[in-house]
């Protein structure tokens, strides 16, 4: 160690060190009675959150994969639309931005965004699908990726009138 390093580590270490002092007129680092976990605290009333889509295997046939991922995107949407009402409802009701009606909803148009994950998911695995069917056949539009094109165009136009929906919600709120 040089000099210096040694000078400097008697300048600094009585200074660094203090705070873990034990003795002294410091605090103690020791976790206090306040700090400690206690009371009892309950779930906020509500719905339970949509369990992940099941999505068909990877292995299916392309048919019934198709098939499968346009029909979770369809179920994402019956969920969208029948929390769209109540979101229509509490943005219709919503006061002053902070007010419990703005408050309330800003979670009804959170459940409505949360209610179209699944389709979401469908559309970013058929974006997938497309894109390697693509890969495969680049020249032009084989017989495949037109197929998962046709189901990406289906989940898409959900997934288009569902950010509609969504936006006109939220500009709502925010005025």
């Amino acid at each position: 160690m040089t000099r210096a390093k040694a000078r400097l580590l008697t300048l600094i270490l009585p200074f660094g060190m203090a705070a873990c002092s034990t003795g002294g007129s410091y605090p103690s680092l020791a976790i206090r009675d306040v700090e400690r976990p206690s009371g009892t605290a309950t779930a906020a009333s509500g719905t339970q959150a949509d369990a992940a889509p099941v999505l068909p295997p990877a292995s299916a046939d392309l048919v019934t994969r198709l098939a499968g991922l346009v029909k979770v995107a369809q179920d994402a949407d019956t969920r969208f639309q029948s929390n769209r009402t109540a979101a229509e409802r509490a943005v219709a009701a919503a006061g002053s931005a902070g007010s419990d009606s703005w408050s309330s909803a800003t979670v009804a148009l959170a459940r409505l965004e949360s209610s179209r994950s699944a389709a979401m998911t469908a559309l970013a695995e058929l974006d997938t699908l497309y894109a390697d069917a693509r890969d495969k056949a680049p020249l032009g539009e084989s017989p495949t990726s037109q197929a998962i094109g046709d189901a990406r165009s289906k989940v898409a136009a959900l997934v288009n009138a569902q950010d509609q929906a969504i936006n006109a919600l939220s500009s709502r709120l925010r005025t």
